[in-house]
This record gives structure tokens, C-alpha cells and sequence, in this order.
């Protein structure tokens, strides 16, 4: 039985990809994200706030790491719609259980940085009493526009499209322990 097109055209840009960071260094880079958040939050039962769908792999691999109490919700938020990145659309918006709380914003990547700005400004107007940032990835973007802080940091990369440690190629591939960067050949299949 033959594959269809869009598993072979994943297949094929997972094997002509260029591996950023292995799953080691992805592993260390988590392992001292959740350190310098442990030693900023322990105490304070904050709630881990993962940002569907890609935050949650990096929000899963944190909380495993965590010593310290914790409540884990969601929001899902998004610019992608199988095209580049658009108008934010929220899909579960943040709960108003959240006022007056500790709350980490765990993504996968900060980009453009308009998905996690607004969010922020959701947080701000529900009234947490401290609004905390992490991001995996952070790509290292020459803008005129200001990009909302991150925290807590696991790795930096040029702008380049990667997936893997939650992000994806075209839905696929988000759960590599390696973070990949799309080869420049295939630059014409990005979302």
C-alpha cells in the first residue's frame, strides 16, 4: 500500500534536515530551564500555563523536573492555520481562576513573539498576581518590533523554521527529542 503524499514529503524533509541540537543538549537545556524556575517559584504553588499545541511537550518536560507543588492548565492560541502566521486566534482562552496567581507561560518557541504578547496582555487584564515566561526556543530575529520578555530560556537559534521539542513540519514530527531546522531546499513547504 503506498504512503500518502504528505508522509512521504515529512519523511523526506525529517531526512534532508539539519540537526540544531540533539536530544542531550535539548535535555541539559530543560534540565536548567526547570533549575532557575524551581529556585524563582518554588513556594509559591504557581500554575504552568502550557500554550497548545507545541508549549505542552516543553511544559510536560519541565513539570517532570519541577521539585516544588504546581497546578498545569492550558490555553490554546494560535497564529498557524496551515499557512503562515496570521491574525491570533484563540481557541481556549485563559480561566479567570488564574487572578491573583503565579502563572508560567510555558511555549515552545518564542518567534515573532505576537502569540506570547498576546497572552500576556490576557493574563494582565485577568489580574495574576505574577506573570512568568519559558520558552524552549528562542530565535534570534532582527524586528523593529519589541517581543514580549522570556524568562527562562532553553536554547537561541537563527530564523530558521525548525521542529521537533514540540514544534512541527506540516503537523508532524513534534515529538523529536532533537530540535531540526528545515533544509533551505525546502523552504517553499513552509506553513
Amino acid at each position: 500500500m503506498a504512503q500518502p503524499v504528505a508522509e512521504l514529503d515529512a519523511a523526506a524533509v525529517r531526512r534532508s534536515a539539519r540537526r540544531l541540537f540533539s536530544a542531550r543538549e535539548i535535555d541539559g537545556a530543560l534540565a536548567r530551564m526547570a533549575a532557575d524556575i524551581d529556585a524563582r517559584v518554588a513556594g509559591k504553588n504557581p500554575v504552568v500555563l502550557a500554550v497548545m499545541h507545541g508549549g505542552v511537550f516543553t511544559a510536560v518536560d519541565l513539570c517532570r523536573r519541577f521539585d516544588f507543588a504546581y497546578e498545569l492548565d492550558y490555553v490554546h492560541v494560535t497564529r498557524y492555520r496551515g499557512t503562515a502566521g496570521g491574525e491570533v486566534e484563540w481557541r481556549v482562552r485563559p480561566s479567570e481562576r488564574l487572578k491573583g496567581r503565579t502563572v508560567l507561560v510555558v511555549d515552545d518557541i518564542l518567534d515573532r513573539g505576537h502569540t506570547l504578547a498576546a497572552l500576556g496582555a490576557e493574563l494582565l487584564e485577568i489580574g495574576v498576581a505574577e506573570q512568568l515566561t519559558a520558552a524552549l526556543v528562542v530565535k534570534r530575529i532582527a524586528t523593529a518590533e519589541p517581543r514580549p520578555p522570556v524568562d527562562f530560556a532553553g536554547v537561541e537559534i537563527d530564523d530558521v523554521y525548525v521542529f521537533g521539542c514540540g514544534m512541527d513540519y506540516h503537523g508532524q514530527w513534534r515529538g523529536l527529542r532533537a530540535l531540526y531546522a528545515l533544509d533551505s531546499s525546502s523552504a517553499e513547504r513552509r506553513r
